[in-house]
């Protein structure tokens, strides 16, 4: 695997460390768990840090050098993309896999490049978002090198597989010009054992003594809807709102978006109902969960949203955008609400509903745990991303034995 910002090993809430770190580690761990041997190659970001970080026998994490060891925002990693491909080209050369799994576009360019030495290798990319789609949503604000998308139309021409995590990615891999026989929709999935209903209360059933408790979990950037989910606060009476993630809580009156949104918060006159925990890890994030009585992620626009997830898991009902993932995981009416994006109204209404209403909340709980259970396995995704590998490595084969009628 490639992964050239998002090392699995890295701690979750930065600006770039979210989701894409968690489907890598677990995505790893389980491929292991069925016998294949994985390597997880991500560009060095600390100088202390070892070449190899071994997680267990046949699964280990190798630092690249590519540019100054030191984070970087993951924009400004694709002036380094030559010496990441050169320094992964040499480390293919030597490991010779059966296959290269890249994630996010930079990854792919230095995969593709890296793996068509010598004896090519079989590639299949993993967008996590793309840019035609964040440009759309973001427009001046996209901070997305100038040549992304263009390249990203250029690697579904070149790559052997593609996995898309919801069905709205795939049709956007299609007026990309992906081919729909190489696209396999393989969603992120979720560690029911990490996320799992709170035990010591029925779910959706607020502890007495507090106010209905919505959460959510998100890396502290504008396009995410955290002011949305704000302002949906401030027009709801007996609600508090936790907000989860960013750097650490010391750290947050030096962030400009905590800033922003703490100043929001102000204006609305809800200080004691929002609280900004800072960075969590993951034990701390489940704990979260389990105690929402509803969890909300409203984003402009969400790739997949793996949060909305582990709070289904968790047993809470959800309002989430209806964009991205969120349209294939959340069952609206079902096991939550989707909303239009930056509607704090429509946010505040399904909130509203679902504190008047003990029994929906418990319906809606039980049905998003039975769905994440379903369907959203680590391992039923392992399961879903070796049948793609299994397509890649049938089309690369397919390839090689037609270069030579081809030549003649």
């Amino acid at each position: 695997m490639v992964s050239e910002h998002a090392s699995p090993l890295a701690a979750l809430g930065g600006v770039d460390a979210g989701g894409q770190n968690v489907y890598v580690a677990a995505l790893a761990g389980e491929l292991r768990r069925r016998g294949v041997e994985v390597t997880v190659y991500t560009r060095r970001d600390e100088a202390e840090a070892p070449r190899t970080v071994v997680l267990e026998p046949g699964l280990e994490v190798v630092h690249l050098d590519a540019g100054p060891a030191r984070p970087l925002p993951k924009d400004l990693i694709v002036e380094h993309l030559d010496q990441l491909a050169d320094r992964l080209g040499a480390e293919l050369e030597l490991a010779r896999p059966d296959l290269v799994h890249a994630h996010f576009w930079m990854s792919g360019v230095a995969a593709v490049r890296a793996a068509s030495g010598g004896e090519s290798l079989p590639v299949v990319q993993t967008f996590h978002a793309l840019g035609a789609v964040k440009r759309r949503h973001l427009g001046s604000e996209d901070s997305s090198p100038a040549q992304r998308e263009a390249v990203e139309r250029q690697l579904v021409g070149a790559v052997d597989g593609i996995v898309a995590t919801c069905s709205d990615e795939a049709r956007e891999l299609s007026a990309l010009g992906a081919d729909s026989e190489r696209v396999s929709v393989v969603p992120c999935g979720v560690d029911l054992n990490r996320f799992f209903p709170a035990p010591d209360r029925v779910a959706g059933e607020p502890k007495a003594g507090r106010r209905l408790r919505m959460v959510t979990v998100s890396r502290l950037v504008e396009r995410k809807g955290l002011a949305v989910a704000i302002e949906a606060c401030a027009r709801l009476r007996d609600v508090e709102l936790i907000i989860a993630g960013g750097p650490e809580r010391d750290a947050l009156v030096a962030d400009s978006e905590a800033v922003r949104l703490q100043t929001l918060v102000t204006r609305l006159g809800i200080e004691d109902r929002v609280v900004f925990t800072g960075r969590l890890d993951r034990l701390a994030v489940s704990r979260l969960l389990r105690s929402a009585d509803v969890a909300v992620s409203v984003p402009r626009y969400e790739p997949f949203g793996m949060v909305i997830l582990e709070a289904m898991a968790s047993g809470v009902p959800v309002v989430a955008s209806a964009v991205g993932g969120h349209l294939d995981t959340v069952v609206d009416g079902q096991t939550g609400f989707l909303v239009p994006p930056d509607d704090p109204g429509a946010v505040a209404d399904m909130v509203a509903l679902l504190a008047a209403d003990r029994s929906l909340r418990r319906r809606l709980g039980f049905a998003a745990r039975q769905r994440a259970c379903r369907y959203y396995s680590w391992s039923a995704v392992a399961e879903g991303v070796l049948s793609a590998y299994g397509r890649a490595l049938r089309t690369a084969r397919g390839a090689e034995d037609k270069e030579p009628a081809a030549a003649t």
